[in-house]
């Protein structure tokens, strides 16, 4: 590329052909990619190295819920042919390493500034540019953007009294420091039963002296089954990766796993068991995304996963009580994420360890030395707040997206999403979303391959046209909006309370139910797309 053509992007330099929010694995690849059409990238990333998710989120316990090498990239043989996984479902560490690996490898890193974070992006129409503004890092324009900022990666904390005011440790687990936390001795308090909730409990209490759980509402979990990959397994693995890659590609949400064919009352109730505990006695998310065709559709049916799941709690938990507090009884089985564990319910067993429910004893305040419930007041050392994430939309929220006429996403979006294929939006000329709404979620990082090709291949569309803008109009974004709302119909998931159906009861405005999240199949997902570039793209608007 021509040095003329932008040697930093900054204002009253040269105009870079595309600024990359964030160095993630979404982030990563898709400045391989863009780089690879000779195009002139720069990746803002506000931490201080690559991996996204797993740079953020080093919190005890932090790992894969996909099979490893179902996760990893599927693009670079050289890579695949490097590169050896030691779990089934690695840890963070090993993850992040990974995606050191891979930066280094593809000699990323020249083309990343780090600790900078991006306030503001806008629009201008006369330049047909985006002017990018950061907090005090410098200010670029690009005649692409490209937003690979995650669908989990908005922290939230509770909107608790005092919160500010504790004297102890306290942090979000997706904050947690890279120097760690020394927690031997501690009076811990975990407040939040999710996904990284229960990861960050099962080994906290492995260390401290006292571990006190605030649950709002329980979730079902079920074991992850973890084991170590050997030498000659990683050969085995290594041989199969076409094999691995192909199966992700055919199965309804990108896993290993897929739905089984039968109907939950198509077998006798000895068969359905047996393979219930087939189910449970595997590795990762089988059990929720290789059940019975019907378990996430038919209340009958899922009440009878979910009792099954429950008796598997109730015999793993010894206090009776306690078991009943943690059997969720507002939502079915699989109908919100389901949290993978390893000893996370015998870690109630422990004479140290102790359930609060929040919604029997909701927390009053935080004080300057613990926590104040309507009935007790506790003293900690540490408080760990793993309370999520403003999901899907909480991170196009903070930063200030303005498209033509100076139209704010935020505004676009005040009563739930509307995009073009989860990647586009109308009125937001060269402006692309990997794993924006309504694009597939799953093992996102197949996902992701997917959506950064697709955005790639229309880029290179354009530039071999001299196009100067592209954007989805009303007519395109209308249709795929009733696309998506037509792939939600019939599905329990729909009617539960969660991240998944927009709802975040921490977040201002976010407290009713939003069509946030396609629940299509990946497949389906890519025909449309697929539909669209092989029609040279003549449902969107050129310039």
């Amino acid at each position: 590329m021509d040095q003329e053509r932008a040697e930093n992007g900054h204002l009253g330099g040269k105009v870079l052909d595309a600024v990359i929010i964030g160095a993630g694995l979404s982030g990563m690849y898709q400045l391989y990619r863009l780089r690879n059409l000779g195009l002139n990238v720069r990746v803002l990333e506000a931490g201080s190295g690559v991996g996204g998710t797993w740079y953020w989120n080093r919190y005890p316990g932090a790992r894969f819920d996909s099979e490893s090498y179902s996760y990893g990239y599927s693009f670079s043989p050289e890579i695949l042919a490097k590169w050896n996984w030691k779990e089934h479902f690695a840890g963070q560490p090993e993850i992040e390493a990974y995606c050191n690996f891979v930066a280094d490898e593809l000699d990323l890193r020249k083309n990343i500034q780090f600790h900078t974070k991006v306030t503001s992006a806008k629009f201008c129409a006369e330049s047909h540019h985006w002017d990018i503004e950061t907090d005090g890092q410098g200010h670029f324009q690009a005649r692409y953007l490209v937003t690979a900022i995650g669908a989990l990666s908005a922290t939230t904390f509770p909107r608790f009294e005092g919160i500010n005011s504790f004297e102890g440790f306290s942090c979000h687990t997706s904050t947690w420091p890279k120097s760690g936390v020394d927690l031997a001795g501690k009076r811990v308090a975990v407040v939040g039963t999710g996904a990284s909730g229960v990861q960050t409990i099962q080994e906290v209490a492995k260390v401290c002296s006292s571990l006190t759980v605030f649950q709002r509402r329980p979730n079902w979990c079920t074991p992850l089954n973890n084991g170590p990959i050997d030498r000659e397994e990683m050969e085995d693995i290594r041989a199969r990766y076409r094999e691995i890659f192909e199966r992700c590609q055919q199965t309804a949400a990108s896993f290993i796993h897929t739905i089984d064919p039968r109907g939950t009352f198509e077998v006798d109730e000895k068969t359905r068991n047996e393979f219930w505990e087939s189910l449970y006695a595997g590795r990762g998310f089988g059990i929720w995304q290789g059940n019975f065709r019907d378990i996430l559709t038919d209340p009958e049916a899922n009440r009878l996963i979910s009792e099954f799941v429950a008796n598997k709690i109730r015999n793993r938990v010894h206090d009776p009580k306690i078991a009943e507090m943690l059997i969720p009884k507002d939502h079915g089985f699989g109908t919100r994420r389901v949290p993978q564990e390893t000893g996370y319910y015998e870690v109630y067993n422990e004479p140290h360890v102790s359930l609060v429910s929040m919604l029997d004893d909701p927390i009053e305040r935080v004080t300057p030395k613990g926590i104040k419930t309507a009935s007790h007041s506790y003293d900690f050392d540490v408080i760990i707040y793993a309370t999520g994430f403003d999901a899907v939309t909480g991170s196009f929220d903070r930063i200030d997206l303005r498209g033509e006429g100076g139209i704010a996403l935020r505004d676009v979006w005040q009563d739930g999403p509307k995009t073009f294929l989860g990647i586009m939006v109308e009125k937001f000329p060269n402006f692309f979303m990997i794993l924006g709404p309504h694009s597939v979620l799953g093992n996102n990082p197949r996902s992701i391959e997917y959506g950064v090709e697709w955005v790639s291949d229309l880029i290179a569309f354009m530039e071999n046209h001299h196009h100067k803008t592209v954007m989805a109009d009303k007519s395109s974004a209308d249709q795929w909006y009733e696309f998506v709302a037509s792939k939600a119909e019939g599905l329990l998931a729909n009617e539960v309370d969660s991240w998944m159906t927009g709802i975040n009861l921490n977040v201002e405005g976010k407290q009713t139910r939003k069509l946030v999240r396609y629940s299509g199949s990946a497949q389906e997902y890519r025909d449309r797309c697929h539909q669209v570039a092989h029609q040279n793209y003549d449902e969107l608007v050129f310039q």
